[in-house]
């Protein structure tokens, strides 16, 4: 193939092929299903201060280490699940983050509770709960928090949400679709 030819795409994902497959199969797609929205809460806060490839690749060790990111089983970890997830090697062994993803699961059951689901309560930010499809020619300008993750932010926070202040939310925001930030004629953009 030549490079006339090479498909366009962000050049974010480089060319490691789990980035390049995460990119093309899933950064920016909407994402309306409780289960994948909270697997990406507990692996976007699991990011903070660290790049998401990290994350990406220790994401079967997470699948496994949190009950396949059942919510309910994980807001029922105990202090001795904190101790085994602490001696995991597959995933990032921080106990504030590892508490952080047992606290959000109690808290995203309980946004469940009061809104029917967790993607009416999140996307119930976005007008019609349409996605916001942005135009870029590059990355160059994709922010990194906008005022809706500011605000959909604080209101986690106000609730008790751990490690998802605006920059994680804003991320979260693009993993699943909230907001599609592929660049322009990126073979992923639509």
């Amino acid at each position: 193939m030549n490079e006339e030819t090479k498909p366009i795409r962000c050049s974010w994902c480089g060319n490691d092929p789990l980035y390049v497959k995460y990119h093309d199969e899933e950064w920016g797609k909407p994402v309306y299903d409780d289960k994948t929205l909270f697997e990406f809460l507990v692996l976007e806060s699991a990011q903070a201060g660290l790049s998401w490839i990290t994350v990406l690749r220790k994401r079967d060790n997470y699948r496994k280490a949190f009950a396949n990111f059942d919510a309910k089983k994980v807001a029922a970890f105990t202090d001795a699940d904190v101790q085994t997830l602490m001696q995991d090697a597959g995933i990032i062994r921080n106990r504030q983050k590892i508490e952080a993803a047992i606290t959000n699961a109690r808290l995203f059951l309980a946004i469940q509770e009061d809104f029917g689901s967790f993607y009416d309560y999140i996307w119930g930010f976005l007008p019609d709960k349409k996605p916001i499809i942005n135009s870029m020619k590059d990355h160059t300008n994709v922010p990194a928090r906008t005022e809706l993750s500011d605000r959909i932010s604080a209101d986690m926070k106000k609730r008790g949400f751990k490690f998802f202040g605006t920059t994680i939310c804003y991320a979260h925001m693009q993993a699943t679709g909230m907001v599609n930030d592929h660049i322009d004629g990126c073979i992923a953009k639509y």
